[in-house]
């Protein structure tokens, strides 16, 4: 399979979307309720993905030109040095493939990872084993769901 992956455009908020929304309803709800996984499925939307790509670098993983998985980094709350990575999906048929690695590997290589010395990251049920793999550990060594039904995991950046 051959990957890139490249800044996401206006044009790519519907593919971005419905491959979101296929992790929330095929992937995401044997860990969660249905309902849950069901309003965020309808939250986003191309709205919710362009909103996000207006505060974030986000990035699509793409393999002959269809788009295979997603992922952004923003500032965290505004700090200079933390940011947070948001919204990592990959298509379901493709977990297991190295594809997420490859993109956090890119949000990794983002400015705004590099300027920070903390970088967070909550993470779904689903999701918590893979970023641990990635070297995120549970934020002040909280391994408890939050409110939002994540875990909150960190890594710090060593250049730093």
């Amino acid at each position: 399979m051959d990957i890139t992956i490249r800044r996401l455009q206006k044009a790519d908020a519907k593919e971005v979307s419905s491959m979101i929304c296929r992790n929330l309803l095929e992937v995401n709800i044997k860990d969660y309720p249905e309902e849950t996984m069901q309003q965020l499925a309808e939250a986003y939307d191309e709205n919710k993905i362009m909103l996000i790509a207006s505060c974030a670098h986000s990035y699509v993983a793409c393999n002959s030109g269809k788009i295979i998985g997603c992922g952004s980094i923003s500032s965290y709350w505004g700090k200079e040095d933390e940011s947070i990575l948001l919204t990592i999906f990959v298509l379901p048929e493709l977990h297991g493939m190295g594809i997420g690695r490859k993109i956090v590997e890119c949000l990794e290589a983002d400015e705004y990872f590099k300027r920070a010395k903390r970088i967070e990251i909550p993470a779904s049920i689903t999701a918590c084993a893979f970023y641990r793999k990635l070297g995120y550990n549970f934020k002040n060594g909280v391994s408890e769901l939050d409110d939002e039904g994540h875990y909150r995991l960190e890594k710090f950046n060593l250049s730093k």
